[in-house]
């Protein structure tokens, strides 16, 4: 085969060649196995343990992973978008199978035996089943890994498989469950000084005023330091407890000037309708005459401001020593963060190490990256102390990126049959990834001397799968779809990538329409759906959850009791999920049951896909009926679990998931975002079917529920 016949490399491969890269036989009977993917509660170690595995034909105790750390691991970008195990996994599984591969053919050449009657058994050369005496770690000496990789060594057909596909215990949980010190938060180093970080409360403000003495009072005598760099203020101490007995008061003893005062009525979405923004036109061109209004349909759809809530506020480590920087940091994209760092404090990215240690888990881009050039700066400015920055809840909340508000407008033209035939998604939203390795800011760069300029607005292009513009398009059999994409360049807060980006809402949406329109015609929600689709992948999850939750049809709404149907395939590109949501609503929505399935391609490790399905459901259930992000004058004021809500243990209902077809011989799909948006949807269409009355506006808030039912 010449190299213009070499078939092509998942991204991630051809982005990292080198086989030594991913594998290495590093201690007799252990093998070394890197990932660029990193732990964030999603259980993804586990499963690229499995494919490592069942690839490398040995047992999974054998392995240890290496992720996440820019000494010893590939570059994959960030751990997002639910693109693990479709592409990290798919690019870890040609590697492996061809270091097998590589293996095999140089044992065949030593041993003098036909290739094909040679085989591997937990790392041992066989030939025709009795061992050779000849295994990966007698010959490691003489593979060379250190070559590219060629695409060429078929990975294992679903016979053969013996690991991937079956349920396989977390490598994480035991030590999280039993109290071992392996979060971020537990590290700790000689001679380590703790940080608190003063905040600017917006960007360009300046320090006009500090109230040392008062700082220093409320650390009750232990000793404490102000370090200031610009307008970055930091309070240090190795007593933390009198560090953060010092921050918790310190927003009341430093005056900033040039701080702009925000609208708190910018907390709903609708004042996006108003703003300047940069618009764009994706796919068909509008029709040519405007349809009688008989055969029209439109609705908006909005939600507030979202955060990411992880359960743990973020904190990082950081250590410069001889010219060399050290990072420890939960973040999703240690490269990234890498060159953010170097950029901020103008240093060779070879000379910052950025290592992954596990955090509070949180899907998108939340204080981590932020915590890491807190402790990044001012360790840079103490050389050879370490620095501990551990961010307050209050801080968490306040001053995170969080998941913009958007405004979302589905529009459609109607057949004779009551069908679209033509279909736009018009959404207004600001931006939906500011992370950084990006050309924006981190939030301590932006108080430093000579801050960079504002970074220009951009959203994630449609072939990363869009930004706002994220399932906007329906996988229904339109004639004609559309997409109109408003861009917000100014936001009253700083928002970024949460679990699903603009998805969440377009599906709500898009689903919310398909229920009217499926009312309008006089035909049951489920078998409406039915009509449009011909992807027969989409039609078996979409009847398997009519099965698994005993739909029926020509349930009468109103009656303060109701089921509701949401789907889409994530991305239009990921996995496919349908859900059914039933609910009970009075002054308030409870919700009763949740039934899912999903297909997602070859499942890597079933228990693990159906607890990210789990997982995605039950948060997507805490956006759709408590959580939006409050406003004042000063910036965020849900600073804490009070005024910012989440879903209660005992409101959490039986979810109920079932996987289609997970042993096929197909690509394994992205799953870890996409049971978002058909729960919103699910939750949306059941309240309204309950109420006889549909609510638009997220979250279905008690308030917003009395305020329907007024207003019919």
């Amino acid at each position: 085969m010449s190299p213009s016949d070499q078939p092509p490399l998942p991204p991630a491969l051809a982005d990292n060649p080198r086989l030594d890269q991913w594998v290495r036989f590093t201690a007799p009977g252990e093998v070394t196995v890197a990932t660029g993917k990193v732990e964030i509660g999603q259980g993804v170690l586990t499963a690229m343990r499995q494919i490592a595995a069942e690839e490398l034909d040995i047992a999974p105790e054998r392995i240890r992973l290496r992720s996440g750390d820019t000494e010893v691991t590939p570059n994959e970008g960030y751990t997002s978008g639910s693109q693990s195990i479709q592409y990290g996994g798919a690019a870890l599984r040609l590697a492996c199978a061809e270091v097998r591969a590589l293996f095999l053919d140089h044992a065949a050449a030593r041993l003098g035996r036909p290739r094909a009657e040679l085989a591997v058994r937990d790392g041992a050369i066989l030939h025709r089943g009795v061992p050779t005496g000849e295994d990966y770690w007698s010959l490691a000496a003489a593979v060379d890994l250190a070559r590219p990789a060629s695409g060429r060594a078929p990975v294992k057909a679903a016979g053969a498989r013996r690991v991937i596909g079956r349920d396989m215990p977390r490598v994480d949980l035991a030590a999280k469950l039993f109290g071992e010190p392996v979060f971020v938060h537990d590290l700790a180093l000689p001679g380590m000084v703790h940080a608190r970080v003063v905040r600017q409360p917006r960007r360009g403000a300046r320090i006009a005023e500090v109230d040392e003495a008062a700082l220093r009072r409320a650390a009750k005598g232990a000793p404490i330091e102000l370090f200031r760099h610009g307008n970055f203020l930091a309070l240090l101490g190795a007593d933390e407890t009198a560090v953060e007995a010092a921050a918790a008061v310190a927003p009341n003893h430093v005056v900033w000037d040039g701080v702009d005062r925000l609208n708190p009525f910018q907390e709903e979405a609708r004042w996006l309708l108003q703003q300047p923004a940069i618009d764009r036109v994706l796919g068909a061109p509008p029709p040519a005459a405007a349809a009688p209004a008989e055969r029209r349909y439109e609705a908006s759809c909005t939600r507030m401001h979202l955060a990411h809530a992880a359960i743990a506020p973020s904190c990082a480590l950081a250590l410069y020593r001889d010219g060399r920087l050290q990072v420890w940091t939960h973040s999703q994209g240690v490269y990234p963060l890498r060159e953010a760092l170097a950029r901020a404090l103008r240093l060779d990215p070879a000379r910052i190490a950025v290592r992954h240690v596990q955090g509070p888990g949180c899907y998108g881009h939340n204080g981590a990256d932020d915590a890491a050039a807190d402790a990044a700066i001012i360790a840079f400015h103490r050389p050879g102390t370490p620095i501990r920055v551990r961010w307050r809840r209050e801080e968490e909340f306040g001053f995170e990126p969080v998941g913009p508000a958007m405004v979302v407008t589905v529009r459609a033209v109607l057949d004779a049959a009551g069908r679209p035939a033509d279909w736009t998604t018009e959404i207004w939203s600001g931006r939906h990834s500011s992370r950084p390795g990006r050309g924006v800011a981190l939030l301590a760069e932006e108080a430093l001397p000579d801050p960079p300029p504002p970074a220009p607005a951009v959203d994630p292009p449609e072939a990363a799968a869009g930004g706002g513009t994220r399932n906007a398009e329906p996988l229904y059999d339109f004639a004609a779809k559309r997409i109109i994409h408003h861009l917000i360049a100014e936001t009253p807060v700083r928002t970024s990538a949460l679990r699903g980006l603009g998805a969440t809402l377009n599906v709500f949406a898009i689903e919310g329409a398909i229920d009217e329109l499926a009312e309008r015609a006089g035909v049951d929600p489920l078998a409406y759906r039915l009509s449009l689709l011909s992807d027969p992948r989409a039609r078996a999850v979409i009847e398997r959850v009519a099965g698994m939750s005993g739909w029926r049809e020509g349930v009468p709404a109103g009656g303060g009791r109701g089921r509701g149907l949401g789907f889409a395939r994530y991305k239009n590109r990921a996995a496919y999920v349908a859900v059914v949501a039933e609910v009970a609503v009075e002054e308030s929505v409870r919700l009763l049951a949740v039934w899912c399935a999903a297909d997602a391609g070859l499942v890597i490790n079933p228990d693990g896909a159906k607890n990210q399905l789990e997982g995605n459901i039950v948060q997507a259930a805490s956006w759709t009926l408590k959580e939006g992000v409050r406003l004042d004058e000063s910036g965020i004021s849900s600073c804490d679990w009070d005024s910012y809500p989440v879903l209660r243990f005992s409101e959490v209902p039986e979810v109920s998931v079932e996987l289609v077809n997970p042993g096929a011989d197909l690509p394994p799909l992205g799953v870890g975002e996409a049971a978002g948006g058909p729960t919103a949807a699910a939750i949306g269409n059941a309240v309204a079917h309950a109420l006889g009355v549909r609510i638009r506006d997220l979250p279905l808030t008690r308030e917003r529920i009395m305020a329907a039912l007024l207003r019919a």
